[in-house]
């Protein structure tokens, strides 16, 4: 019963395989979005980029906001959590 299965889904394998590649590229990226350090590097440029004059009072407290919100969001059920 294997072989015969095994026979009739690897037409299937091409798929699988890239479902699969799939899955650990959005692992990767939701590790790097969440990671602690490109979180603070992202807020620090952001405060270099209102220290230059580069955004108006409101719009660093948006991005702000975003990156917090982002980072919150993994709290969530999704699925990294549980993972390490």
């Amino acid at each position: 019963m294997g072989l015969l299965t095994s026979l009739l889904t690897l037409p299937l394998a091409p798929v699988k395989g890239v479902m699969w590649l799939g899955e650990i590229i959005q692992e990767q990226v939701e590790q790097q979005l969440h990671d602690p350090a490109n979180v603070r590097r992202e807020l620090e440029q952001i405060e270099e980029a209102a220290e230059a004059g580069e955004l108006t009072p409101e719009e660093k407290d948006e991005a702000q906001q975003a990156v917090l919100n982002r980072m919150i969001s993994r709290g969530g059920s999704g699925p990294a959590e549980g993972k390490e």
